[in-house]
């Protein structure tokens, strides 16, 4: 691990100010990716910007009879929310699929959202890797695949995104609320929050540098029956193979499905989704 130095933010205008005026500087809360990269010196941030002690850490109602979820609420907290396992138990049941009970009582709202691919490309340095080292190559695609992308994928990269939550997230329209790094707000969809490498694969998510993950909101909650499907290696700590999270309205509108484990991003199906829309399944 290279040398860094680290302040605990009090505020996030603090945070803000603190990761803006020190180049190479990163956030950090649960640390259960960012700290293993670091081992590795596949992240190597000069200075460490703790946001744990932000008030970003409720679950709120929101005005429009959604849910508002701080950047810092922990997995297992929010898997385990009464009012997230009633309206939105996709979300719950995607949480309680990924990880380890200990790595869920530490991990946050955002920064599943931020974790970076487990390719072991990506993690091995002696290896080719675009997202790692932009312009080096790929070793995975002429590689062991199994594991890798088959949607969304481009001639620089082949890796998926990790998390199980944000293919939740993606089925229940979710949208992230930021700061930026000039103290101005915005609300990104999650359907344009991740990116597709194309190539420039090192470019992860729609955030610029600086930009603080502040809440996640969702919408209404959908009445009918909430499916997350995961299928891995071993029962327990593996990352999808391939996930699906579903919705089936109970009003008997179209479905919502979305996949994981197979892409550089949750991958919604509207195709499928089109059919269930004509009373018939994919």
């Amino acid at each position: 691990m290279k040398p860094f130095t680290y302040e605990r933010a009090t505020s996030i205008e603090h945070a803000i100010e603190a990761a803006r005026s020190k180049p190479g500087a990163r956030f950090i809360a649960g640390g259960t990716n960012l700290l293993d990269l670091m081992k590795l010196q596949i992240e190597t941030p000069t200075h460490l910007v703790d946001v744990n002690t932000l008030p970003l850490a409720r679950i709120e109602a929101t005005d429009e009879g959604g849910l508002r979820i701080g950047a810092m609420v922990r997995n297992a907290d929010l898997a385990t929310d009464e009012r997230v396992r009633r309206d939105y138990a996709v979300l719950s049941r995607a949480l309680l699929a990924g990880a380890s009970g200990q790595l869920r009582n530490r991990a946050t709202t955002a920064g599943n959202l931020l974790q970076r691919t487990r390719c072991p490309y990506f993690y091995d340095t002696a290896q080719a890797c675009n997202k790692r080292r932009p312009g080096s190559g790929c070793s995975a695609i002429d590689g062991v695949a199994r594991n890798l992308a088959v949607f969304g994928t481009s001639d620089a990269c082949i890796a998926t995104h990790p998390s199980d939550m944000a293919v939740a997230m993606r089925v229940l329209d979710a949208r992230i609320e930021t700061v930026r790094a000039d103290g101005s707000r915005r609300v990104i969809p999650i359907a344009e929050f991740h990116e597709t490498p194309g190539d420039t694969p090192h470019q992860e998510t729609a955030l610029e540098s600086g930009e603080l993950i502040t809440a996640v909101t969702l919408p209404p909650p959908v009445a009918g029956e909430h499916v997350y499907r995961k299928v891995r290696d071993r029962a327990s700590y593996a990352f999808a193979l391939v996930s699906l999270a579903a919705i089936v309205p109970a009003d008997g509108s179209s479905a919502r499905l979305a996949l994981g484990g197979v892409a550089p991003k949750p991958w919604r199906v509207e195709a499928a989704e089109a059919l269930t829309a004509e009373g018939r399944r994919p």
